[in-house]
């Protein structure tokens, strides 16, 4: 199959789960400490191994236990573009809201279900679909890329965060103001790039989860925070 068949299939495969999973309904337990979100990332999770497996030809799907002293780069550029996510989203919520006091995601969750579900399961998932399967079926865009800080950023990569950052904003809701979503857009497109020049080094979908975790760990701290405050 023609490297070009190849690229459109992953895109399409992709936006097709991405679909799915945003506009389907999956996996309501209605059990108090599962979030909603549990059934969305299962079913993210599910058919991300099926599209692997179907398409083993063209991805070659890798994960191993990372060597500890490569982790450092990578968790630290995680952290820092959770800082950077954080800023990026407070300020677009504020300004898409006059001053009101930005509500995260998150708030309605407790400290518990956000590491279980938000900076565990829900990292493992969504980098397997856009890394682990998407990344690696535009392998055949890794040769081309653009220059950032001395630091090659091939074309897949790219294509993979971009895509990554319009998922965070379907189902579209036209409450949300162009300053809102925008940030919404570039929040995760930040860390899908990290995420993917870390995998597209290593070749293992290990690190691509670990950057993941590492730029989720704002919202841990801001439920933290919160549980803090009386």
């Amino acid at each position: 199959m023609k490297n070009n068949k190849i690229l459109i299939i992953g895109i399409f495969v992709t936006v097709i789960i991405a679909y799915i999973v945003s506009y389907g309904h999956f996996l309501n337990l209605k059990i108090d400490f599962i979030p909603n979100s549990f059934g969305k990332h299962t079913v993210i999770l599910f058919l991300s191994i099926v599209a692997i497996y179907l398409l083993r030809k063209y991805v070659k799907y890798r994960i191993s236990l990372p060597i500890f002293k490569t982790l450092l780069k990578p968790i630290g550029l995680g952290l820092l573009v959770s800082v950077l996510s954080a800023m990026i989203m407070s300020v677009a919520l504020v300004v898409s809201s006059g001053n009101n006091s930005p509500k995260m995601p998150t708030s309605n969750l407790s400290v518990t279900q956000v590491i279980i579900f938000v900076f565990i399961y829900a990292s493992i998932a969504e980098e397997m679909l856009f890394r682990g399967f998407l990344l690696n079926i535009l392998k055949p865009l890794k040769d081309k890329g653009i220059s950032i800080f001395k630091r090659k950023i091939s074309f897949a990569v790219i294509l993979s965060a971009v895509m990554f950052g319009f998922f965070h904003v379907i189902p579209f809701n036209s409450d949300n103001t162009i300053i809102h979503t925008t940030g919404m857009v570039i929040a995760p497109m930040l860390l899908g790039i990290v995420a993917g020049y870390y995998q597209e080094k290593y070749d293992n979908n290990i690190y691509a989860i670990i950057v993941h975790m590492s730029g989720n760990l704002m919202g841990i701290i801001g439920v933290i925070v919160m549980s803090m405050t009386p």
